[in-house]
């Protein structure tokens, strides 16, 4: 039996309705239909089983163990302790006792069953949250400089992670009137959406805004991403632009590849949505709508030219984008203990390897923040939680007198650096969920992440090299939700324990690793890796990062993609170190 295309099940869907409000009430599955599997995504929820037991299950004749995955609409990452507390709750009650953050800035929930899935919606409206728009073909979660407590211009950027994701939400009431039980109007079904129309997006779309000299979005792997430029006051002048950044790809298929964007020109605060609104319209009207895997705006780009591209999201906003003005990223990752605001707070940043909060022997984290909720909750205003792009957490906006209590319940949960004792690599280390829960996953990533990472320490050790802060990251399958592309060493998933070794990416998300050895076991992987350490800790210069060492001594070089994929080099100056693929 062969199933509608998407696009066929968007155009068909009443605004994304489709008959979710019936397969929702049908108790004879933990399913929904093929169709509403795919509408669900725009309300911010995939359906998922377990792989673990998937095999077991078909033999006793069951259905797989199906259950959904929700995904929180947060731009920017930014939590108030009382929400902090209901998201914990929802955890709790109805998924699987842990909460994730993901490297699109946000909480996912992963384990909550059909009949419980509406609940959970309500209860996540009830904590001033939604879920719209967090997948799907449409604008996703935007990403903003971590803490916008930081300075006066983190707060600037930070609310315009909040403006594009307003902007770019879709027009349908469909989830309200499905979750939220709020009354059809008699247009329902029939709204307008200028943006959208009635296909929506031909994929998703992603965005990101940037503070230099931090990278911490790795701005360069998404589909339309805002570079903060500062005045001569240190003010918000403006943005750079970049465009066509994307971390998908499929095994043996060269038509597919990660792709990062190009700068494009620098534009004015007031003419920040127009631009953006030309980009999504343009990939909206121009984007492959007969094969999905092809469809991403990086495709569209190189399909017809970027030159073409740009002329027409001038054409669309009804302006000119200026000269791309000078900028400068360091790199791409956070920075943890304690940091001072200009407003004499303080922010401490913890390391969480993978993301993944939840109550562990030893480790009761979900327990801990627990309890620095409540007392960020009873104390002064502003006290709020920021999640990173690279699966941290930020405790944000503390009072100095107010560190010591804090310290204690950090080490008291054991979510202190000291007590846990992470390394550099474990905190500069990043995974998808992959398996069991992930349909795609080729080969396991979060539940490898510890164990590879305790085998490849002592080699570090070995070397000298125990506090080098090598970028690790493994996606269980190569569509690269954990940005595998800008690892210095990456695993990308083939088949069960086994992996591509990627190598040679940077520390500022400005370039790309290129495949080193295809379809290898892990001791294939580390039999690779000792004697690029050893040369490493030998022939390193200062301050040379792992991945730049690897092209300087010829181990790696440039990935075969066109120069296209690559940033592009910026007008002469101080950004030169941009020109590394022109």
């Amino acid at each position: 039996m062969s199933h509608p295309s998407v696009e066929d099940i968007k155009i068909k869907s009443r605004g994304l309705r489709g008959t979710l409000l019936e397969g929702l009430a049908d108790p004879v599955t933990g399913s929904l239909s093929f169709e509403d599997q795919r509408l669900v995504k725009f309300h911010g929820t995939y359906q998922q089983d377990d792989r673990d037991i998937r095999d077991e299950r078909r033999r006793q004749k069951l259905e797989p163990a199906h259950q959904f995955m929700i995904r929180v609409r947060a731009p920017g990452g930014v939590f108030t302790p009382e929400q902090w507390l209901k998201l914990d709750a929802i955890a709790t009650t109805w998924a699987n006792h842990s909460l994730r953050i993901t490297t699109r800035q946000t909480f996912q929930f992963h384990g909550v069953i059909k009949r419980e899935l509406k609940a959970t919606m309500q209860a996540i409206n009830a904590a001033a949250l939604d879920t719209i728009s967090a997948c799907g073909d449409v604008n996703r979660n935007v990403l903003a400089a971590s803490n916008p407590l930081q300075s006066r211009l983190h707060a600037e950027v930070h609310e315009w992670a909040q403006r594009l994701s307003l902007e770019f939400l879709p027009k349908t009431r469909a989830y309200y009137e499905i979750w939220l039980d709020q009354e059809k109007l008699a247009d329902s079904g029939e709204e307008e959406d200028p943006v959208y129309g009635k296909v929506y997006l031909p994929r998703k779309f992603k965005m990101a805004v940037a503070v230099p000299p931090t990278n911490d979005v790795d701005l360069f792997a998404n589909d339309f991403g805002l570079i903060a430029v500062v005045d001569a006051d240190g003010g918000l002048a403006g943005f750079n632009v970049a465009i066509g950044g994307g971390m998908g790809a499929s095994h043996g298929d060269p038509k597919t590849y990660p792709r990062l964007g190009n700068v494009i020109g620098f534009v004015a605060p007031d003419q920040v949505l127009a631009i953006a609104a030309a980009a999504v319209t343009v990939q909206r009207d121009h984007g492959d709508r007969v094969e999905r895997k092809h469809a991403r705006f990086k495709y569209t780009i190189d399909e017809h030219g970027l030159d073409y591209i740009v002329a027409q999201m001038e054409e669309r906003a009804g302006f000119r984008l200026q000269p791309a003005r000078p900028f400068h990223f360091d790199h791409n990752g956070d920075r943890f203990g304690w940091v001072e605001g200009e407003d004499g707070r303080w922010h401490l940043t913890l390391s969480l390897p993978t993301g993944r909060i939840a109550d562990r022997p030893g480790a009761p984290h979900l327990t801990g923040m627990r309890e620095i909720a409540n007392v960020l909750r009873g104390g002064a205003p502003g006290q709020e939680f920021r999640v990173t792009a690279n699966q941290n957490l930020i405790i944000a906006g503390v009072p100095a007198g107010e560190r010591e209590r804090i310290d204690a319940l950090v080490r008291t949960h054991a979510l202190d650096q000291e007590n846990r004792a992470p390394t550099a690599l474990a905190r500069a280390s990043m995974a998808c969920v992959a398996l069991p829960t992930c349909a795609l996953a080729m080969a396991e990533a979060e539940r490898y992440l510890p164990d590879l990472n305790a085998k490849l320490q002592p080699l570090l050790e070995k070397h000298g090299l125990a506090d080098a802060p090598i970028l690790l990251r493994i996606s269980g399958c190569p569509n690269g939700c954990s940005r595998p592309y800008l690892g210095e060493i990456a695993l990308v998933g083939k088949a069960p324990g086994r992996y591509n070794l990627m190598l040679g990416a940077d520390h500022r998300g400005q370039r790309l690793n290129t495949l080193h050895r295809e379809n290898i076991t892990e001791a294939q992987i580390l039999e690779e890796l000792e004697p690029l350490f050893a040369r490493y800790a030998a022939e390193r210069g200062q301050g040379e990062g792992f991945g730049d060492f690897l092209h300087r001594a010829g181990v790696v070089a440039l990935p075969p993609y066109p120069t296209h994929t690559q940033v592009l080099v910026e007008p002469a100056g101080k950004n030169a170190a941009l020109g590394e693929a022109a």
